[in-house]
């Protein structure tokens, strides 16, 4: 997770993180990601369940009515066991999360434990009433997954009036006072829509929008085509600074992330050098916090099975079950080989990434990406859209 408004337009220093000691515990939700600890933000798809057919699920959803394997209660041992272990963040997911009826019992039981609690939903199932449930448990934001305006949100969800449901889902969490914001993932499908959803935050008053590189994962991994071309990626890049600084320079201060390439990082600093430089070597710093992608580290899966996966897009590798085991003693399990090796990529990445300048700050990046391009866990990530000259260390 890359903040281009914290990085590119100076809304975070490295002092605002020195200054928790950059513990994941005592962090502002908007500094996790600079965190020293890197204690897992878990995922949990607690249903396979969901009311919409979306093109690029990851999850490979099912209908929306059925049973889910993990009850309530097994639901709260789960939360129980993360929370004492240290995780911040419980982010629950699907599926849809909000096909769950048990969905508010468990947020608040998060909460009641020390958690932060998110959901990552489609936004159509968030009536008026369920907002105010939502921010009465004490939910700490809400992400609304977006597709692009209506003709092409409806058509990657496969149901018409998905985007107006959404909206009005949008427009219910904020009138309760509830965060929230907007989950884009980008491909050439709908890579036109950018700038509509920078219109979108402007005028609904968005506070945060997270737009999300292409994961060959799921459904997405039918998708490997519609990935952007590296030129077309640094456009695009190039593209979502130029709005963030935009508003900014309006005054109207967004959170604009983007997420899973970590080359957007090196990419943005490149940018300030020419710009900045006396913001570029601050940028660089808080690039070091980062340290990248921490899949298998600082981010974590369970299933809706109580599968324990590297991260939620990452499903053919298992490493154990929460219902056999906690998922904190399965975490730190030193005798599982690739999970130990995911805690430090650096000494088995192959290709481009081994010899690459900037690997202590993109972490290696995906190796989900690696292994579904290549066959090969360590190989070098397709998706990095650096140059040779730009990566090459420096004598």
């Amino acid at each position: 997770m890359i903040g281009i408004s914290k990085l590119y337009c100076g809304q975070v220093e490295p002092s605002d993180a020195l200054r928790y000691g950059r513990h994941s515990g005592k962090l502002p939700s908007h500094l996790l990601q600079f965190s020293k600890d890197k204690k897992p933000v878990v995922v949990w798809n607690m249903t396979r369940r969901c009311n919409l057919k979306c093109v690029h699920c990851y999850a490979k959803a099912l209908e929306e009515q059925g049973k889910d394997q993990i009850s309530t209660e097994k639901g709260k041992e789960i939360i129980d066991d993360l929370a004492a272990y240290g995780a911040p963040v419980m982010l629950f997911s699907g599926g849809e999360p909000l096909v769950r009826k048990d969905l508010v019992e468990l947020a608040h039981h998060a909460v009641s434990k020390g958690m932060r609690a998110v959901i990552s939903t489609n936004g159509t199932l968030i009536t008026k009433e369920k907002a105010r449930e939502l921010k009465e448990v004490g939910l700490s934001y809400v992400g609304i997954s977006l597709d692009g305006g209506e003709e092409i949100h409806d058509k990657f969800r496969a149901v018409p009036g998905a985007f107006q449901a959404a909206m009005q889902g949008i427009e219910n969490c904020q009138n309760e006072g509830l965060k929230v914001g907007l989950r884009f993932t980008i491909n050439k499908r709908n890579v036109q829509e950018v700038p509509r959803l920078f219109d979108i935050i402007e005028e609904r008053d968005i506070p945060r929008i997270c737009f999300y590189h292409l994961v060959y994962a799921g459904r997405g991994n039918e998708l490997i085509e519609e990935d952007l071309d590296h030129a077309q990626t640094r456009a695009v890049v190039d593209l979502i600074m130029d709005r963030t600084r935009e508003l900014h320079d309006k005054g109207k201060e967004k959170e604009v992330l983007t997420v899973d390439n970590h080359a957007d990082g090196p990419y943005v600093y490149f940018r300030m050098l020419k710009e900045d430089p006396e913001r570029a070597a601050r940028v660089m710093e808080l690039l070091q916090f980062n340290e990248g992608n921490s899949t298998g580290r600082g981010i974590g899966c369970i299933s809706w099975d109580g599968q324990v996966h590297p991260d939620q897009f990452w499903r053919n590798h298992t490493f154990g079950n929460v219902l056999e085991r906690p998922f904190s003693e399965i975490w730190d399990d030193p005798n599982i080989e690739l999970l130990a090796k995911l805690k430090d990529k650096k000494p088995y990445v192959g290709g481009r990434c081994a010899t690459c300048r900037f690997l202590n700050i993109c972490g290696g990046n995906f190796r989900c990406r690696a292994e579904a391009y290549y066959g090969d866990v360590w190989a070098q990530d397709p998706a990095c859209y650096l140059t040779d000259d730009e990566i090459r260390p420096q004598e």
